[in-house]
């Protein structure tokens, strides 16, 4: 539950009185050009940055009150500069697995990304779709209620991101809540259940994407 969430750097006012819920169960993506504040809102509900005012619950916790068990519930996609450029895939998941301090198989882990050909290999000697599906494994290390993910498709090609939108309803069909940033219209129809339109700080529209492309249709 997001209510009256608002952000502010100095001038700007990155997040400006924003309020939705996202249901358990459901991929609920936040579209919208780069700028709009899809990030910093991300950020915010991950316990990554301090809300200038409002209130944020995860899970049914208030983030500022609970934020270790609030790190302990939610799965948050690292971008590339959060592996550590001299370990094997193996080497990370095991890493990731001692400070959860959680028992894992990495090699079942990376199969069910169609990775385990490159256990032994470096993140930064994968392919773009590579990086973003282990990205997407070390998410579901700890067994996370809810995933978090930052734009996971950008600068993919066509065939890399149809690859990894299977991914994501993969681990939505494993009961999992994932709550989605995207600037991409087909992404947001393809995977999300509900949507929120964000632009210069606000919430513009909230529906499901079938109701606010129709309403697109009707306006245009």
């Amino acid at each position: 539950k997001v209510k009256n969430l608002v952000k502010k750097y100095e001038d700007l006012t990155a997040v400006d009185n924003i309020s939705f819920e996202v249901y358990q169960g459901e991929i609920f993506g936040i579209l919208g050009p780069n700028g709009a504040g899809k990030t910093t809102t991300l950020e915010i509900a991950e316990t990554l940055r301090k809300p200038t005012s409002g209130q944020i619950e995860v899970d049914g916790l208030d983030i500022l009150k609970n934020s270790w068990e609030v790190k302990s519930r939610i799965g948050v996609q690292l971008q590339a500069s959060g592996f550590y450029p001299d370990l094997t895939l193996v080497e990370l998941l095991n890493m990731f697995a001692s400070l959860y301090q959680v028992e894992i198989d990495p090699i079942s882990i990376l199969k069910k990304f169609s990775l385990e050909d490159k256990k032994k290999s470096y993140f930064q000697k994968l392919s773009g779709g590579q990086k973003q599906r282990f990205s997407l494994a070390a998410t579901l290390i700890n067994n996370p209620r809810i995933i978090f993910l930052d734009e996971p498709t950008t600068g993919l090609d066509p065939q890399g991101r149809a690859n990894l939108w299977q991914e994501i309803k993969n681990i939505h069909k494993a009961g999992k809540t994932v709550i989605i940033t995207t600037h991409y219209m087909e992404e947001a129809e393809k995977l999300c259940s509900r949507l929120a339109i964000m632009d210069h700080g606000k919430i513009i529209k909230i529906g499901s994407p079938h109701q606010l492309i129709n309403e697109l249709l009707k306006t245009g």
